[in-house]
This record gives C-alpha cells, structure tokens and sequence, in this order.
C-alpha cells in the first residue's frame, strides 16, 4: 500500500466501529436440548476501520477469526455487543433491513469450494449481485461480468463454466470477483490468498491494493501469512482465544512486538538471508496447544504457554491499554516495556516449563531491551528535569523584569497620584469656601423660616389652649348635668321606695286589725246583742287611730 493511501486512512474518518463484541455458540445435550455450555468463540473485542484502511487480523486457527468477519457482515447475529458501519447501527438489523446495505459490505469467504453454487454457471455466480440489488451495469451485466473476470486473472470464456471445471485458486478468484462487483465500501476477505499460489497471489494482492486506490475501498483482511499481512495493511491486531491481544500500526508491531504470543508469532517468520543459514535460529516454540474456547483460562488466556506468566496473569484478565502512541497492549509483563504488575516476579510452574523451550537469545534480547528501555525512559526523564530547570530559570528572569516593569510603573503612578491630589486639595479648598457661603445662605433662610415656624407654632398653641380650656368647660357642664339627672333619679327612687313600704305597712296594720276583731267578738258574744255595731265601729275608729298615728310617726 501506498504512503499516501495509508496517511489518508491514519486521518479519515471511522467506517467501522466494534465494541464489546461477543459470539458464543451454545452447546446443548440430552432430550429436551439444555444447554449445557458455549463455545466462546469470540469473547469481548474492541476495535475501529477507518476509511481507506486496511486492518489485518492474525492468529493461531481457532482464535475466532473467522467468526468475527462473519459477525461483523452480519452473516451471523452477535451474541452481545454493537457493530457501527458508516454511523449506523447495524447490531440488531433483520434480513430485510439489511439487504440494501450489503451493496457497501461484502465477504471474500475462506473455503472456495463451499462459496461457490456447483449448479450454476460463472456468469451466473458472478452477476448475482446485480440482480439482487436491481442494479443496471454501464454497457450490460456480461460485458461487466467478464471485465471482473480478467480484473482477477480469468479469461472472458469462463463465463459458461461451472466451479468444479477450476482448481482451488481460480475458485478464490471467482469469489473476489463477486465480493468486488458492486464496489463496496468495505471487504472482509477472509484468507483471500491462502489458496492462491505464490506468483498469483502477488497478483491479487497488487489487484487489491488497485482497487482500494481507485474505487476507495477498506479491508479487513484475516490471513495467517504474516508476509502477506505486513505488506498490505495498515493496522494489525493479534487474536488468542477470542481475545485482541495486541493492536497496533504495522512498522511497530513487526519491529518491536510487546506481547509475548505476539513475539512468537514473528519469530516463526522466514527471513530469507543467506548469511544466517547455518546460525541457530532464534524460533520461540510455544508449548501445548490452544486451550479449548469452551473453558478458557482464567485471567491472561495466554498464561498457560507463556514464559513471564506471575500469579497476576492467572487471576486477573489483562485490558486492552494503549502503552505507546499507536499501539495497544493487553498484557501484565510486555516485552520491551516495563512491567505493568512490577510486584509480581515469582514465575509459574507453567511459565517454567515454556521458558525451556524459548532460546537463551531471545531471553537475553528481552532482558536487554527491557534495560534499554529503562535507561530511554530514565534520560527522558533527566531531560524534562534539564528542561523544567530551564524553563524555571527563565520565569525567574521573566518575573525579575516584571518586578521592575511594576516598581517603574508604581513610580510614575505615585508621582501621578500626587499631582492628582495638589489638584484634588485645591479644588476642596474652592469647594469648601463656596461650601461655606452656601452654608452662610443656607443659615439665614433657614433663621428666617424657623421665626416664621416659631410663629405659627405660637399661634397653634393659643388655639389648641382655647380648644382645650372649651372642652374643658363643656366637660364640666356635662358632669354637672350628669350628676343632678343622677340626684333626681336617686330621689325618686327612695320616694317609690317609702310608698311601696307605707302601703305594706297599711295592709299589715288592717290584717291584725281584722284579726283582733274577730277575736274580740269570739270573747264579747254574750254581749253582742247589747252593743254590737257601737263596740265595732269604736274598734274599727282604734284601729283606723293606730294606723294613722302609725303613718304619721314614719312620715
């Protein structure tokens, strides 16, 4: 790939975004299908394409490559997790929500002899995108049909023949034709050239890179040739059991690997140098194979077979962490960078066991690297010790000069301060003689206005004494008249009073007067016949006497 494609695509835009991705495959027994596990095939991976970009992805067979391409075209639903294409959320999208955007995202699938219908013909294979997506070619869908064919190294006749007329190569080729018809916008070509031989491959990938420059195309390409990934991508991420191990650009990942498995992997590359045929080769051989996705291990999945695996590595899953501009690392112990779990140094049995099988010089080229990078990081660090010095050095003398730029400034404002106060004292020695004949003013008028108020307030008081001195008398009168209505009252009360109690007395003297009557005449009854009216009639003047003499003594 160009200088420019890859400097276009370092700053373009995101195309695809992946985030918490997860594919588990359930594994069900018995009548009523329980199940009983899942294979994790793809277990938590997080990366983005951007425009124009080529992204590699490498690993041992049985990491979860292949199903992650599958997942990401949606051939397969995730199991958790979301896929963004071109701003779009496409997680949970149904067959016919996708269908208009399989135009932008195609799939160059791995086995080309089950990606291909036997029972139709090339041309058919070939134009069957166009025909799903209603799409007219310019100048016919054969004539565009057979341009692909040659773009990809087969010949126009072609077009009749069916697959099992072609070997393995030319079966690959056909499906990069059909993945590359409707020029889409991105491709995951799942080892595109694994089937190809060594002179058409270079064909291929020179094709690829052809069209990516011309039509704008992004690839996700999946290979385990690791010459191949390094020559067409931009980005390479590492895979080990379902997990990214490491992501980053690809002059830095082959140049200094920092994850073990990683390191690995590039030690089982070919270098094709003539001088080092009889030295001994430096191939680090990994003990064991992949752990089974179905029980993976616990904390780093690479623990098992690595040589610097603590007891951190076995309980604690490393993060996928950016340890340098570019390149993201998920491991306790990288290679050419200090320890992230520095307190953590008692080896593993297991780690043991796989430290036999790596060579001493690339023990030593770790152990050597790890110092060198100690002794960059420790000189960085004098360096921006010099430089704080330096920059201190120089605030001071900034802040010297400023000192004097503010005592020179103080100056001029305190001379500047006492002109303005000779100014100011002059003007409050006028203010205050034009103050005084204003207070001189003030005094008299306000002499003047108090006689006046001193009069009137004279004059209030004579007539609120006068208004006093009436209601006074009123007052008095009032009381007067008050007193006789209450006088006379009184006196005609105490005459109803004597009236009421002469009548009661009268009433009482007549009742007894009756009542001795009668006792007189019940003693007198012989003589009633003598003197009977004289004697009640003297009674009755005795008694009439007695009452009167009696009224006459209260009155």
């Amino acid at each position: 790939m160009s200088e420019t494609t890859k400097n276009q695509s370092a700053d373009g835009e995101v195309l695809l975004k992946v985030e918490g991705l997860t594919k588990h495959f359930p594994i069900k027994k018995g009548i009523l299908q329980r199940q009983v596990g899942a294979v994790k095939a793809v277990d938590g991976i997080d990366f983005e394409v951007r425009k124009g970009e080529t992204l590699g992805v490498v690993g041992e067979s049985g990491c979860g490559k292949s199903t992650m391409g599958r997942v990401i075209t949606r051939l397969q639903d995730p199991t958790d997790g979301t896929i963004t294409f071109d701003g779009q959320d496409i997680t949970r999208l149904n067959t016919a929500q996708m269908r208009p955007l399989r135009r932008d995202i195609q799939m160059i699938f791995q086995d080309p002899y089950g990606s291909l219908n036997p029972r139709h013909t090339i041309g058919s294979i070939v134009s069957a995108p166009f025909r799903l997506q209603n799409v007219e070619p310019e100048g016919g869908v054969k004539k565009e049909v057979q341009r692909l064919l040659e773009l990809v190294g087969l010949s126009p006749e072609h077009y009749n023949r069916y697959p099992h007329e072609f070997s393995g190569g030319q079966r690959q080729r056909i499906g990069i034709a059909r993945a590359l018809a409707l020029k889409p916008k991105l491709v995951v070509a799942d080892e595109p050239v694994s089937a190809l031989d060594v002179s058409i491959q270079a064909q291929v990938v020179n094709l690829m890179d052809d069209l990516q420059e011309e039509l704008g195309l992004t690839y996700v390409i999946i290979a385990h040739d690791l010459s191949v990934v390094r020559h067409v991508s931009d980005r390479i991420a590492v895979m080990y059991l379902g997990k990214i191990v490491e992501l980053a650009d690809r002059t830095s990942l082959y140049e200094a690997p920092m994850h073990p498995y990683t390191k690995a992997l590039m030690s089982a590359v070919p270098v094709p140098d003539p001088q080092r045929r009889g030295q001994k080769s430096e191939r680090i051989l990994l003990r064991g194979d992949v752990p089974s996705p179905i029980a993976p291990p616990s904390g780093c999945r690479f623990h098992t077979r690595c040589w610097k695996a603590t007891q951190i590595c076995k309980t604690t899953e490393p993060q996928l962490v950016e340890l340098k501009p570019g390149q993201r690392v998920a491991c306790h112990h990288p290679e050419n960078f200090a320890d992230q779990a520095p307190q953590d140094t008692v080896l593993l049995s297991a780690a043991k066991e796989a430290a036999e099988l790596v060579a001493d010089e690339v023990l030593a080229e770790s152990a050597q690297t790890s110092q060198a990078l100690a002794s960059a990081v420790a000189e960085e660090e004098a360096g921006t010790e010099e430089a704080t010095a330096e920059e201190a050095a120089v605030s001071e003398e900034t802040a010297v000069s400023e000192e004097t730029a503010v005592s020179e400034e103080a100056e001029v404002s305190e001379e500047a301060e006492v002109s303005e106060e000779a100014e100011v004292s002059e003007e409050a020695e006028v203010s205050e003689e034009a103050s005084a004949s204003e207070e001189a003013e003030v005094s008299e008028e306000s002499s003047a206005s108090e006689e006046a108020e001193a009069a009137q307030d004279s004059a209030a008081s004579e007539e609120a004494s006068a208004s006093e001195e009436a209601s006074a008398s009123e007052e008095a009168e009032t009381a007067e008249e008050t007193a006789a209505s209450e006088e006379t009252a009184a006196s005609e009360e105490a005459s109803a009073s004597e009236e009421a109690e002469a009548s009661e007395e009268a009433e009482a003297s007549e009742e007894t007067a009756e009542t001795e009557a009668e006792a007189a005449a019940a003693a007198d009854e012989p003589a009633a016949d003598e003197k009977p009216a004289s004697s009640g009639k003297a009674e009755a003047t005795g008694a009439k006497g007695k009452s009167a003499g009696s009224a006459d003594e209260q009155d």
